[in-house]
């Protein structure tokens, strides 16, 4: 016998065949058709991989891109004609032109303003410095405009039960309220009584019970300003008078609720910080001082203005002065340059 064989018939003997070491289920399985899903899924990969392959042949078939008789090179692409002699767009030019005009016509209507609120101010200073006249028992309401920031005097009494506290109202950023108390005048006969406007008290006094010195019950001599109140803005909201909230001074409604004329004077009292102390300690309204308090801001709105004017003036000169083909200029220069 061939000694390989004796060798094999050894190794055999010494090493028999385990269970373990054969796959059973590879013995069972049978071979089972293909689907038909799976037979469309094949043919498809196998066209996709044809198309790549295509694909991949035709992009190295050319060495180079001039070898190609489908490529296109710039020398090939027609001429474009560069728009030199374009006019402007007249409406965009137009719609341009009404910027600077428009802050100049702003500007000018700024500097008439500016002379009107100098002139008013001027002429309320003007009644400021004169003596305080008495106030008659009627007033007419259409001839306070005409004796606006006036300084009167008047005698009589407070009506303290029919006090209107306006708020919330800030000094010096802190809260409160104005009182506007009528000031009874029994020796001016019935239908004298007028609104005082009697200054500015913290928020933690609003109660009379916390300000006794505040509501003073004998003759008082008040002198102030005949005025006008301010008008209500869009986001002030209304006022109440049937719970007793006033957001804001309307003079007819509030001269309604107490029972006097519509008539509103506001009490002046000097600056002194050690007075004001004293009245925001004792619940004491702090009256406003004699002055004229217009805001004149006329002169930033014609600075803002004309320079808006005059620079919008220098960028549509720049926008007219720049023509509208772009690279004209940069054509021309190339066409020096190789010439």
């Amino acid at each position: 016998m061939d000694r390989s064989r004796l060798l094999w018939r050894s190794f055999a003997s010494a090493h028999p065949l385990t269970p373990q070491w054969i796959c059973r289920r590879c013995l069972h399985r049978r071979e089972t058709p293909p689907s038909p899903s799976q037979l469309i899924r094949s043919a498809r990969q196998r066209t996709q991989q044809h198309q790549r392959q295509s694909r991949r042949h035709n992009s190295t078939k050319y060495d180079q891109p001039g070898d190609d008789p489908n490529f296109v090179g710039l020398a090939d692409t027609p001429p474009v004609l560069i728009r030199a002699g374009k006019k402007h767009n007249f409406y965009g030019l137009a719609f341009l032109a009404t910027i600077p005009i428009t802050a100049f016509i702003l500007g000018c209507w700024q500097v008439q303003r500016l002379s009107w609120k100098t002139d008013l101010i001027a002429k309320f200073e003007d009644r400021l410095i004169r003596d305080p006249l008495p106030l008659p028992p009627r007033i007419d309401p259409d001839a306070i405009q005409e004796f606006d920031y006036r300084r009167v005097y008047a005698r009589g009494k407070f009506d303290h039960s029919r006090e209107m506290l306006i708020g919330p109202r800030l000094l010096d950023g802190e809260d409160g309220y104005l009182v506007i108390t009528p000031l009874v005048r029994e020796d001016q006969g019935e239908g004298s009584t007028i609104l005082v406007c009697r200054g500015w008290i913290p928020k933690d006094k609003a109660s009379q019970a916390k300000r006794p010195e505040g509501l003073p019950t004998g003759e008082v001599v008040v002198q102030g300003l005949l005025r006008e109140p301010w008008k209500k803005n869009m986001f002030t909201p209304d006022n109440v008078p049937q719970e007793g909230v006033w957001h804001f001074p309307d003079v007819k409604q509030m001269a309604e609720h107490s029972g006097s004329q519509p008539v509103w004077i506001e009490e002046t009292m000097k600056s002194d910080l050690l007075e004001t102390y004293r009245r925001t300690e004792k619940g004491i309204p702090i009256g406003r001082p004699p002055e004229v308090n217009l805001r004149n801001n006329h002169t930033q709105y014609i600075f803002t203005w004309f320079s808006l004017s005059l620079a919008t003036t220098i960028m549509m000169w720049m926008v007219v002065k720049k023509p509208p083909g772009g690279g004209a200029r940069a054509a021309g220069r190339a066409v020096r340059r190789n010439g």
